[in-house]
């Protein structure tokens, strides 16, 4: 998926365009477009934030005046193909000047919103969200919607390649095309099937077995919070800080200080008995009252 920004354009003189690409555009402000098949017939479309557009492939168009701000996702022919489960042709998409779709109007917002933070999140990322956009076009815009429902999930096989192949490359840009191939499937096949066996999109399982993974490097205390990033496969430390925010409601340094906290025993701690220090944390499939119900037997 290509993802293209288009400011404010001062250029009035009606110009040619002739577009081979399927493209979904999202306006970002309020503002005005004058387009149509001639240039003599061009009409004026008056647009608020947030409104969407169609532009097929193979569309002829003269546009003018243009001085709204948008963004334009070139959604790939393979996306639509693999949402609508055909092996070959061509998805057809009329051309819509003008909606709203509270579901692709999200998905293009959490593009825009990736755009403006300089794509932190990596190829697999916008891959989940052209997939998805694919889908939600082909069921309610194309010419022949295909439904793409799909019933049960992966079997534990295909599961554990897929989960294999993301711990080994929890460092790498893994793309979604990578995580359908190691299951066998489709992209489109894979992510349903996935996520029904895991509750959660291929991306945010990345972004969890990262979060986890990062965890372990981080009670190490070996190394820097910026390298434990790059480790785990996070574009920059601020992209590690937000999603580690998000998933553990700490930032890393305030988990690796906490963690390093519990190590330390206290005075009190130290001239306790043995049985009574604390020596790290608890496993997680032990409890503190289970430990303690051991103890005090």
């Amino acid at each position: 998926m290509r993802v293209e920004f288009f400011p404010c354009d001062s250029v009035t003189e009606p110009r040619h365009w002739v577009r081979h690409e399927e493209g979904l555009a999202m306006m970002l402000g309020r503002g005005s477009i004058e387009w149509g098949s001639k240039r003599s017939s061009m009409e004026r479309v008056d647009y608020a934030a947030g409104d969407l557009g169609v532009c097929p492939h193979h569309e002829e168009k003269w546009v003018g005046l243009m001085n709204t701000p948008h963004l334009q996702l070139i959604i790939s022919d393979g996306a639509l193909m693999a949402a609508s489960e055909r092996k070959s042709s061509e998805v057809g998409l009329p051309a819509y000047r003008q909606f709203a779709d509270p579901r692709l109007g999200a998905l293009m917002a959490a593009v825009d919103a990736e755009r403006v933070a300089g794509f932190p999140s990596g190829r697999l990322f916008l891959e989940s969200v052209e997939l998805a956009l694919a889908v939600a076009l082909v069921n309610n815009y194309a010419v022949r919607p295909s439904p793409g429902i799909y019933r049960g999930g992966l079997n534990p096989a295909r599961l554990r390649k897929v989960v294999e192949l993301v711990h080994a490359k929890l460092d790498s840009d893994l793309s979604l095309e990578e995580l359908a191939d190691a299951a066998g499937l489709s992209r489109t096949h894979f992510s349903e099937m996935f996520r029904q066996s895991t509750g959660q999109s291929p991306h945010q399982f990345v972004l969890h077995r990262r979060v986890d993974r990062s965890k372990e490097l981080l009670r190490a205390a070996e190394m820097r919070v910026l390298d434990v990033a790059v480790a785990c496969g996070f574009k920059n430390q601020q992209h590690f800080a937000r999603v580690f925010r998000k998933v553990c409601g700490v930032s890393p340094r305030e988990y690796r200080l906490e963690f390093a906290h519990r190590e330390q025993p206290s005075a009190a701690e130290q001239d306790a008995p043995f049985s009574n220090r604390s020596f790290g944390p608890l496993p997680d499939e032990l409890s503190r009252a289970s430990v303690s119900a051991v103890l005090a037997g």
